[in-house]
């Protein structure tokens, strides 16, 4: 059978030789799911706001862009064929996305939300434990809390990230929040293993751990006054996170940024071996994205931030 028998038309007829490799027809791949979902034309015309003739109509550009029919007639009833059924399965969990995410977005226009998003260390060691104040003084804001990518911080959906580096990315309005320098710790239970640690030469025979790169270490002993040569050996962990879960198992002793660790050290849970703190010149920003205005929401938790990274 020819296609033009086949289809009632010639596929190419109603789509230009040069759109059939593009993407698909959007509207006409709505009018199927609407078709498929629904069960017929007339209640995918209802549900799309628009005249039966024009849901047949963009069936048929669907089907010609695919070059095979996905219904066919059975009596008064038009019913999906087998590649027809297939294809549906394929695309219904794409327009169930589509509408959660359209939902939740209408959901947070309609409430009074805000996105914060932070790397996992910043929310469990400063941003979690003080988020009770903030709801307590804002019962009536919601807050989702998601994770930021530490690495090269793409752009992302929320109100307020909180960011560690420099303090300069492309788009956003960056505040300094609070201090990156590091300090020596161990834990509780690793001290009583290998007694006390007094002094930095004790300190540099100890089992060392390493944040993101190993010459952290090296540096903080020579700005302390340690002269001979320094061991750059023991694991190296990828983030702070990872860096504070070896410290807690009594790995060994590491350089972590102290307001992120003041619960454990408040806890005696951690130990600070020096006061001696080493700069990096990586600190903690307050970032918004400088082609919005933040709510009122949005504005009430940045002024808290501030107010309690300032304390």
């Amino acid at each position: 059978m020819k296609k033009t028998e086949q289809y009632g038309y010639a596929p190419n007829d109603l789509i230009p030789p040069t759109a059939l490799a593009d993407d698909p027809p959007l509207r006409a791949v709505r009018a199927f799911e609407a078709i498929a979902r629904l069960g017929s034309v007339t209640a995918a015309a209802h549900e799309l706001d628009i005249s039966p003739s024009a849901v047949s109509h963009q069936l048929k550009i669907l089907e010609a862009f695919l070059q095979m029919p996905l219904t066919e007639r059975q009596g008064r009833n038009l019913i999906l064929r087998t590649e027809g059924r297939e294809y549906y399965r394929s695309i219904r969990s794409a327009f169930n996305v589509l509408r959660q995410a359209t939902e939740h977005v209408r959901e947070q226009s309609a409430s009074r939300q805000v996105t914060i998003s932070l790397i996992p260390l910043f929310g469990m060691g400063w941003f979690i434990p003080r988020m009770s104040g903030f709801l307590q003084e804002n019962p009536d804001i919601d807050i989702n809390v998601v994770y930021a990518n530490h690495r090269n911080y793409p752009s992302d959906a929320a109100d307020i990230s909180i960011r560690f580096g420099a303090g300069q990315w492309p788009g956003y309005r960056c505040q300094k929040l609070m201090s990156g320098k590091m300090i020596p710790v161990c834990s509780r239970s690793f001290i009583k293993w290998h007694g006390l640690i007094d002094t930095p030469d004790q300190l540099s025979a100890m089992p060392l751990l390493h944040d993101e790169e190993r010459n952290t270490w090296m540096a903080w002993f020579q700005s302390i006054g340690v002269k001979r040569p320094l061991r750059s050996s023991g694991p190296l962990f990828e983030d702070g996170l990872l860096t504070l879960a070896a410290v807690q198992s009594g790995l060994g002793c590491a350089l972590m940024r102290e307001p992120l660790i003041a619960p454990y050290l408040l806890s005696g849970e951690l130990v600070k071996l020096s006061d001696h703190a080493i700069d990096d010149g990586r600190d903690y920003y307050l970032c918004v994205r400088q082609d919005s205005e933040l709510s009122k929401e949005g504005v009430n938790l940045q002024n808290w931030l501030v107010k309690e990274a300032q304390r």
